[in-house]
């Protein structure tokens, strides 16, 4: 069977066209509120230690048709020990599902309608909080409370639109501390933090869109100034399929940058399973005729020196033998970049059987890589009745775990027969994917009954309406046509010094070019020395860039005022330049510094003459300091050496 190795390399547009490849987005955005979405407790992280910690253990429950979820039930397989560490001041009885919710958040529902408004959407009359399941252990009330705000809104690109299917409000759920074998271990500080949830349709056609609609949507919640900045406020999740494969979520994507190469991936991967299912209709196996057989073989291997079945016997554990009849050879199918079929499979086991320390699968396919010797796996083949044909699958473990193992084996494998499973699938930074979950169905949606509808009014819509913020393709279209250049109009229409450049330009008659190299400059500069623009406010970077164009400072001591502006807030631009000597010397004292330079100059032992302008520049600089502009400065000396007939360098 000829197989093709999956690499990393980028298709054009016709040929993802051809795959038939589609993306929508679902990105999550905190908002900068004070409070929590539906108790009191203030919004923000913590380093401490926790106060206290409970441990509690998921099961799932009937929908209102009387149905499971399939999450919910995967996720019971894994009999998880759930530990939330609580800090009295950041959660409350709401948080541990002990208290009914307060009413909800009205500064984050206020957000959440701005940027429904910004995406284009219809504004719903009522929001109605229904319950999203989440067995995983993140949320302890074992279901997320959300409520839809906007509806079918757009977004424009490239001479077409990008469809919003929804935007929601909801509630983030706990962090993450530890996920080792059957022990999860979460932070409650982030629980209920308010966050938007914007939903694309599947509009996106190949990688390079799903990253650039990203950055879009990113800088529109941004241009509100009312979402939350920092590492963990902003997750991305990206769903893709292709023609004849299925709907894949790649799950809490922290970067931008990694949509593109993980799209693509999953691309290729679908691709790579679907003629993974075509080899198993030539070879004539399907749902009815697939042969599997289970048998526990701890005595053939007791002796064994593989390492990792050796620990499991150790420990008290099983090593289960999975017989997949006809199917040998198909293990070893790639699927992803340096990832076969057999990964797929290791992948189900470690997050429903819990088996994570790698490997957790030994197989046939891999005997070179297995650590069993020839006459190991003779034996385990005459043992089970296995022929050449066939597949063996070792799992090995905790007793019960590896039970639940063989049956992921054999469910993964059945999965394989349709093509692409529904799942839901962790991210990594090269692109590559592991399974966390199947994706969740309708299922899992119910109405909460805890909380009662929150009326929109039509005059709170008509009131955010009149003062949205400029969009940033807007902004940038302005920018264009102040005469930036094309790509400093993309990054200021982009960040958040926008609205300082906005403040400066009308106030003073400052070149537009010269104010946005020079805050873009400025706003890294005093971010390195620990200092958010946002702390000194737009007033204070006007009235420094008023004084720089009325020459009371040069710019050579613009970010000096500044400093002292962050460091000393509430006090005027000109009492902090005058005490620290941030002024510009006078006309007058700038030339007599020039005529005493050049009067002193000793060109043939100074320095060279082809330097000259330089050098004597360097000195006067050296003596003034940075009170006068060094382009002035240089001009002065060019005169003064023209006059003498000298000029040189």
């Amino acid at each position: 069977m000829g197989r093709e190795v999956i690499e990393i390399g980028y298709l054009d547009d016709k040929e993802y066209a051809a795959m038939g490849f589609r993306s929508g987005l679902e990105i999550h955005q905190q908002l900068d509120t004070r409070q929590k979405l539906f108790c009191n407790c203030p919004v923000g992280l913590t380093n401490s230690e926790p106060d206290m910690r409970i441990l509690r253990h998921m099961r799932p429950t009937l929908s209102e048709l009387g149905e499971y979820d399939g999450t919910a039930l995967m996720e019971f397989k894994t009999r998880k020990d759930v530990v939330y560490e609580l800090f009295s001041d950041r959660t409350c009885t709401y948080e541990m599902d002990d208290t009914p919710p307060f009413p909800l958040n009205r500064q984050a529902l206020e957000i959440a309608v701005e940027i429904a408004l910004l995406l284009n959407c219809r504004i719903v009359d009522e929001v109605h909080v229904t319950r999203k399941q989440y067995l995983d252990g993140s949320i302890p009330t074992g279901f997320q409370r959300t409520a839809v705000v906007g509806v079918e809104g757009w977004i424009p690109y490239h001479g077409r639109r990008i469809r919003i299917a929804m935007l929601t409000l909801e509630e983030d759920a706990c962090r993450e501390v530890s996920d080792i074998g059957h022990t999860i271990t979460f932070k409650t500080d982030r629980l209920s933090t308010p966050l938007v949830e914007i939903i694309t349709y599947p509009d996106i056609r190949s990688p390079l869109e799903a990253e650039e609609v990203n950055w879009m949507l990113g800088d529109l919640m941004r241009a509100t100034g009312k979402v939350r900045r920092g590492i963990g406020t902003v997750r991305q999740d990206v769903n893709v399929s292709i023609d004849g494969g299925d709907r894949v979520e790649i799950k809490g994507v922290p970067r931008i940058g990694y949509h593109r190469a993980l799209t693509h991936v999953e691309a290729l991967r679908q691709k790579a399973l679907i003629k993974l299912k075509a080899e198993f209709i030539n070879r004539g196996i399907d749902a009815g005729s697939l042969k599997t057989e289970h048998a526990k073989v701890n005595d053939i291997l007791r002796q064994t020196r593989s390492p990792a079945i050796k620990e499991a016997l150790e420990a008290g554990g099983d090593v289960i033998a999975v017989l997949l009849r006809d199917c040998a050879g198909l293990f070893n199918y790639p699927t992803q970049p340096d990832r076969i079929f057999a990964d797929e499979v290791a992948g189900r086991i470690r997050v429903v059987a819990c088996i994570d320390k790698m490997p957790n699968l030994v197989h046939s396919d891999g005997v070179q890589k297995s650590g069993l010797k020839d006459r190991e796996w003779l034996e385990l083949r005459n043992s089970i009745g296995a022929e050449e044909r066939d597949l063996i699958a070792l799992v090995f473990g905790d007793p019960r775990d590896a039970l639940t193992a063989a049956g992921e084996v054999e469910i993964r494998v059945r999965e394989a027969l349709e093509g692409v499973p529904r799942e839901t699938r962790q991210a990594f930074p090269d692109g590559r994917t592991d399974f966390e979950r199947i994706l969740p169905g309708p299922d899992r949606m119910y109405p909460d009954t805890d909380t009662p509808p929150t009326p929109v009014a039509r005059e709170l819509v008509d009131r955010i309406s009149s003062a949205l913020p400029e969009l940033p393709w807007d902004r940038e279209d302005r920018y264009l046509r102040l005469g930036l250049n094309a790509e400093r109009a993309h990054e200021l229409s982009r960040s958040e010094c926008s609205m300082i450049f906005n403040a400066i330009v009308g106030s003073t008659n400052l070149s537009v070019r010269f104010v946005a190299d020079t805050i873009l400059q400025l706003t890294k500069y005093l971010a390195r020395q620990g200092i958010n623009h946002e702390q000194l406010g737009i007033e204070a970077w006007r009235e420094a860039f008023e004084l720089l164009e009325q020459n009371v400072v040069c710019k050579e001591k613009l970010v000096d005022l500044l400093e002292g502006m962050a460091q000393q807030p509430g006090r005027s631009a000109i009492d902090i330049a005058g005490e620290n000597g941030f002024g510009c010397l006078k006309v007058e004292e700038v030339d007599e510094a020039c005529d005493e330079v050049i009067k002193k100059w000793q060109p043939e032992t100074d320095i060279s003459r082809a330097k000259g302008t330089r050098y004597l520049v360097g000195q006067v600089m050296r003596q003034i300091g940075k009170r006068y502009p060094g382009k002035a400065v240089k001009a002065k000396i060019v005169e003064r050496l023209k006059a003498m007939g000298a000029e040189n360098g």
